[in-house]
C-alpha cells in the first residue's frame, strides 16, 4: 500500500493582511481561497496536524501565513503523487514567488497558489 507524500493545505483568508515572512519580509496578500502544497517522507499526519495547531514555533513560510489573522485552513487534500507534480497541476496564479519553494528543485517557483 502506498502512502500520502503529498498534502495540499487549501486555506481562505477572509480580508487582506499583511504578513512578515522570512526573508521575504512583508508581504500582503489579497483576501480570497489559496492552496499551499507540500509533503513529508515521515510522519505525514504529524504535518498536517502540526499545521492545524495555533500555538507552535513559526520554522516554514507556511507558519508565518496560517498564525496571521483571519487566515484559516477550509480543508486538506492527501496524494500518494509527488510534491511538485501535484503542484504543477493545481490551477491558480503565483501569489508569492519562491514561497515554500527553496528546496524545490523542479521549478515551480511558489508552492503557494493564489486561486481567486
Amino acid at each position: 500500500m502506498r502512502r500520502h507524500v503529498t498534502y495540499q493545505l487549501l486555506i481562505e483568508i477572509e480580508r487582506p493582511v499583511r504578513v512578515r515572512i522570512g526573508r521575504f519580509g512583508e508581504f500582503d496578500f489579497p483576501a480570497g481561497r489559496y492552496v499551499y502544497t507540500g509533503s513529508a517522507r515521515r510522519n505525514f499526519e504529524a504535518r498536517i496536524a502540526r499545521h492545524l495547531r495555533t500555538e507552535k514555533a513559526l520554522r516554514w513560510h507556511i507558519d508565518y501565513l496560517l498564525a496571521a489573522p483571519g487566515v484559516r485552513i477550509a480543508g486538506i487534500r492527501r496524494y500518494v503523487e509527488v510534491e511538485c507534480a501535484i503542484n504543477r497541476a493545481t490551477p491558480g496564479s503565483v501569489a508569492l514567488p519562491g514561497f515554500g519553494a527553496s528546496d524545490c528543485r523542479a521549478g515551480c517557483g511558489s508552492h503557494l497558489k493564489y486561486l481567486g
